[in-house]
């Protein structure tokens, strides 16, 4: 039982002690382990390797430059149908407007005719009785 409580504390020791050197140490030698062990096992030359990353790069630039293309010329269309939704939405609103102002305007002289005949009548009996 003695034992197991002893390591216990030598592993907190060497935690706090210099881990956090060793890992970077540790990082270090694996990135430059790799790095070494894969260009010495590429199946390409240095110039080959460049010139493919070049092509690539051109192909992506190209792609990317033709997407672009592609949503201006959507985003134009699209503004283009909303101008016309918005000329047509204005041009309906209007007329109904216009509309609207003619029925009131027929249907308020035709209550006026009816009110004012009415009221002849009321008086044309007032002045019988």
């Amino acid at each position: 039982m003695g034992n197991t409580y002893d390591g216990f504390d030598k592993a907190l020791e060497y935690r706090d002690g210099g881990g956090g050197v060793s890992f970077v140490l540790g990082l270090l030698t694996g990135t430059v382990l790799g790095a070494g062990l894969g260009m010495l096992f590429a199946p390409k030359s240095g110039s080959e390797l460049r010139s493919q990353l070049s092509e690539r790069a051109g192909d992506v630039a190209n792609q990317a430059s033709e997407g672009y293309r592609r949503a201006s010329q959507s985003a134009g269309q699209w503004a283009e149908k909303g101008r016309e939704a918005y000329n047509k939405a204005s041009e309906a609103v209007a007329k109904g407007a216009k509309e609207a102002r003619k029925y009131v305007r027929e249907t308020g002289s035709s209550t006026s005719s009816a009110y004012n005949s009415t009221a002849e009548h009321i008086r044309g009996r007032a002045a019988d009785d």
